[in-house]
């Protein structure tokens, strides 16, 4: 979708065309459901923050200015939403297998053509950084996601936080440092394999 028709589509939404709304919430939901899960980790809560991040948007709409990219103040709004959800959740610190509630997400199965052995590996390394992403404080998840796994800039990063550059810096090397010392004894143990 161009920046033109983005912006007219958003200008359809706020004088309350269905249709053009259908539209925003088709081409975002995605985007933000993942960017959820990558927060919170559980697809129920995802899913909670990302409805939560639509309501905001349904009745805000009309305060979005277009002084920034319409993604970026979506991104401010589900941050907000996932750091909220995740500091009135603080005490919940494990899962129980046991739990319906706390179903995983399918995972999509290689083609059986691909290397088996490969695809363990894959899964194995992703197993461990889920586990290490997990355990960073939201404000520092956050931070880490929106750079690292959504590939925004240090700045919008920093405009959707209402961080400074400096700031988001600082929380983006904490994370990664924190991260390195989570998985390099996790690496080292399987070299010695």
């Amino acid at each position: 979708m161009s920046n033109e028709e983005e912006a007219r589509i958003i200008e359809k939404a706020k004088a309350g065309d269905k249709r053009a709304i259908k539209e925003l919430v088709d081409t975002y939901a995605p985007v933000i459901f993942r960017f959820s899960y990558n927060i919170c980790r559980n697809q129920d809560r995802a899913e909670h923050a990302t409805q939560e991040t639509f309501l905001s948007i349904l009745k805000k709409l009309n305060q979005f200015d277009n002084r920034s990219k319409f993604s970026t103040w979506l991104y401010t709004i589900v941050s907000n939403h996932c750091l909220m959800l995740a500091r009135s959740e603080k005490t919940r610190r494990h899962m129980s297998l046991d739990d319906d509630d706390n179903t995983i997400p399918e995972i999509a199965v290689d083609h059986w053509e691909h290397d088996p052995e490969a695809s363990v590996e894959r899964a194995d390394l992703k197993s461990h950084l889920d586990e290490a992403i997990d355990k960073l404080a939201p404000e520092y998840k956050v931070i880490f996601v929106l750079r690292d796994i959504e590939g925004l800039s240090t700045e919008e990063v920093s405009n959707i936080t209402n961080l400074s550059i400096p700031a988001v810096k600082s929380r983006l090397h904490r994370a990664r440092a924190f991260l390195r010392s989570e998985l390099t004894p996790i690496f080292k143990e399987q070299e010695h394999e």
